[in-house]
């Protein structure tokens, strides 16, 4: 059973620091500037980017992450002495490879499934659910609002189609 309370590990992983406080532009302030979130969602993704990265290591099974907490485990990678030389061996005790998908239906399928059991460990794991805002339903994760383009807002202008709900 899944108990990141009572597990070392967990406690490891909360206390690792992802943001320098002397640099300009620490961790969690670069995540929201470069997704274009409010500070307080970030806050909230890198929590449960550290969330993700237990089960990557206690549940057992191939984990995968929301398309959120993806975007702090990409930018996480950027930080290459902090995660691999620190991160993964010290604070993991292994390393946590990015694999990111070849396409297709099977591989659709594969992750899909990945991800639902994934979002019932972390139920068992942290004793509640996944929150949405962060951890969205499988439908919408896998869904058509996961395709997007990087723009350079400095140079686009952004105009949503209102006709379309999100």
């Amino acid at each position: 059973m899944l108990d990141a309370a009572s597990d070392p590990r967990w406690a490891k992983i909360q206390h690792h620091p992802l943001d320098d406080p002397a640099a300009d532009l620490p961790f969690t302030r670069r995540l929201a500037r470069e997704n274009r979130w409010p500070l307080d969602f970030a806050v909230r993704v890198v929590r449960e980017y550290r969330r993700f990265c237990y089960l990557a290591i206690a549940a057992g099974h191939p984990v995968t992450p929301s398309d959120e907490i993806d975007q702090a485990w990409h930018l996480h990678l950027l930080y290459t002495r902090d995660y691999w030389e620190v991160f993964c061996p010290d604070v993991l005790g292994t390393a946590l490879h990015h694999g990111p998908t070849r396409g297709g239906s099977t591989e659709a399928t594969r992750y899909d499934e990945q991800y639902r059991r994934t979002l019932n460990s972390y139920a068992e794991a942290f004793n509640q659910p996944a929150p949405t805002d962060v951890w969205p339903p499988p439908a919408v994760r896998f869904g058509p609002r996961i395709i997007g383009v990087r723009v350079l807002p400095h140079e686009t202008w952004l105009i949503r189609k209102w006709w379309r709900r999100p």
